[in-house]
């Protein structure tokens, strides 16, 4: 009889450890790698070829996260970012607007995931302050392609990280 009322504790203690974990949504946030700057007039540039390498690096570097989701902005240098990522994990890239970060439908079709979303200097600190609720991160010098914010929701809590990675 102990037997299994302990074992039944076991399962339903598991059952939950299973439901908070599926209720958790992380995001990691970069900002796109480097753009071609010779051409002052274009709103939209390709990446360089070492913003190429960098895009691969992300890749790498985020090899050991199961992304169930790769957003990106709608501009070439943020797809170009973003592609390697989402093609080592087999997923469709998707474009989200970054005007309108975090609203029902994007916490929706987010909710439980584990989602990487590839922005610019100010749209991504921004997007991180919305999740979070205040004004924690400033906008990221145009110099530095090197940020990498770590979000996570549950029921109890929203906690963030940010680290430097490269150069």
């Amino acid at each position: 009889m102990m037997k299994n009322i302990f074992l039944t504790l076991l399962f339903l203690f598991g059952i939950q450890t299973v439901t908070a974990q599926s209720e958790t949504t992380t995001y990691y946030f970069i900002r796109h790698a480097d753009k071609v700057l010779t051409n002052k007039k274009d709103r939209d540039p390709d990446l360089t070829k070492k913003g190429y390498a960098r895009a691969q690096n992300w890749a790498k570097v985020l090899s050991d996260v199961k992304f169930d989701i790769v957003y990106s902005s709608n501009y070439k240098r943020t797809i170009e970012t973003a592609r390697p990522t989402a093609k080592a994990n087999d997923i469709e890239l998707k474009i989200y607007n970054p005007k309108k970060p975090f609203d029902k439908k994007f916490q929706n079709d987010t909710k439980g995931k584990t989602v990487l979303i590839v922005g610019h200097s100010n749209s991504s600190p921004t997007f991180v302050n919305t999740i979070l609720g205040k004004s924690k991160y400033e906008e990221i010098d145009e110099s530095n392609y090197t940020n990498l914010y770590i979000v996570h929701i549950n029921k109890a809590s929203k906690t963030s990280t940010l680290l430097h990675i490269g150069d």
